[in-house]
């Protein structure tokens, strides 16, 4: 049992020090992350010190499709979309937070996603680039985004048009 019991210790330090690289960014919010590349409007690829990096999907939002994957055809607005979302992140550092639910059924990051103290997900919603996704348990700011929504299509607002 003593054996056991000096043992325990080494085994945690040696199990955590070969996670994923991936996994220890669902547990820091207070860090600036660099964007790698924009898959689409609502997803984009951050450094993380792999070769792939890692798959941030923003929490609350949906944006039209900007290509065809096979399972889904391309949305109206979808281009202008992931044009919008690549020129606010070019060259730029996000900060991330969570909700309840860290991960998708793909694996990608879901977060709420910040520039310069900018909430991302609401102002792509606002400027009419993305719709309100309600996926529970993540609902921090879902009456939030369907406001901003509400007012996206009364201005007429990017798909709204």
């Amino acid at each position: 049992m003593k054996i056991l019991l000096r043992c325990l210790p080494l085994f945690f330090i040696a199990f955590t020090s070969f996670t994923d690289q991936s996994k220890r960014l669902e547990t820091v919010s207070d860090h600036s992350y660099i964007v790698r590349r924009v898959i689409d409007g609502d997803t984009f690829v951050i450094e993380d010190g792999s070769s792939k990096g890692t798959k941030v999907r923003f929490i609350g939002i949906d944006a039209p499709e900007s290509r065809n994957t096979g399972r889904k055809l391309i949305g109206y607005f979808g281009a202008e979309s992931k044009k919008y979302l690549t020129e606010r992140l070019k060259n730029k550092h996000v900060s991330l937070t969570f909700d309840v639910a860290t991960r998708d059924r793909y694996g990608r990051l879901l977060a709420y996603v910040y520039i310069d103290s900018v909430l991302l997900n609401a102002e792509l919603v606002e400027k009419g680039y993305a719709v309100t996704m309600t996926v529970p348990p993540n609902v921090k700011y879902a009456a939030y985004f369907r406001e901003l929504e509400r007012k996206a299509r009364l201005h007429k607002a990017g798909l709204w048009k």
